[in-house]
């Protein structure tokens, strides 16, 4: 009702000039009745604005193919990690996380995807604040596809190795870069067997408000580390917080999917 009452009000105060100037200028001559049946339009306009203009205002815009700009458009930090948009008298910070998930599903046992979902349910019910989670599939090029898998099981591999050579491992690495290569490894079978390639890539959303746009980013950072620590922690997966052309393209995709998927995301 916000724009409606706007317009009304708009009406209404220039029938009231109107009228004070009709009686300034000496009453009712032959100009001034004109003046004065525009004034009772106006006034009559603007009663019916404010009483139906929820569906008058977007069937007038409609037929002129006008394009309402309701509120103003969002901004990217210096620091390319966050779009900050002002919503009334309120600032709001959307920052966005990758979930790297290295475990199919669909491939685990019945008792898997049971262990899978209580997991999932402790995790999604250990947040306190609105989350959104996102996943894109994508269909790839299945030549470039199969040569950025065997890349990226090749680098797996020598960060496993790496770790296995240290004096002190870490087992978490050791575990996370196995699941890691096992994942490829699976990808690469369903590749020889002529199944298609898709890929998909899942992130978080989340925000948080403030009266400066400061306050609204150090809130949604704050929600962010939450989120990490316990999807993390709960899942057993890595999750990192997004910059840059990354973030930019989560935040795309929250208006409109691509035609074309790039390459290097996945």
């Amino acid at each position: 009702m916000g724009k409606e009452r706007q317009i009304s009000a708009a009406l209404l105060a220039v029938s009231g000039v109107m009228l004070l100037i009709t009686f300034m200028t000496g009453g009712f001559g032959q100009i001034n009745a004109i003046i004065i049946i525009v004034v009772a339009f106006l006034a009559m306009s603007s009663l019916i604005v404010f009483k139906y203009g929820y569906w008058i205002i977007p069937f007038l815009t409609k037929k002129v193919r006008i394009i309402e700009v309701i509120e103003d458009p969002p901004e990217i930090t210096p620091g390319q990690e966050a779009v900050v948009k002002k919503i009334g008298d309120k600032y709001y910070a959307s920052v966005f996380l990758h979930v790297k998930i290295y475990d199919s599903v669909t491939e685990k046992g019945e008792e898997g995807k049971e262990a899978f979902m209580e997991l999932w349910e402790r995790a999604v019910s250990g947040l306190k604040f609105v989350t959104k989670f996102t996943i894109a599939s994508i269909v790839k090029d299945l030549t470039r596809y199969r040569e950025s898998i065997e890349a990226k099981k090749a680098s797996a591999q020598l960060k496993l190795a790496g770790e296995r050579e240290k004096p002190n491992p870490d087992e978490n690495l050791i575990e996370k870069y196995e699941r890691e290569i096992t994942m490829w490894d699976n990808m690469v079978s369903k590749l020889s067997i002529g199944d298609k390639p898709i890929s998909n890539f899942a992130f978080i959303m989340t925000t948080g408000a403030g009266s400066t746009p400061e306050q609204a980013l150090a809130v949604a950072k704050s929600q962010a580390n939450d989120i990490k620590s316990t999807i993390s922690t709960t899942l057993g997966v890595e999750v990192a917080m997004l910059v840059g052309e990354e973030m930019r393209r989560c935040f795309e995709w929250e208006y409109m999917v691509p035609p074309v998927f790039r390459e290097e995301v996945v």
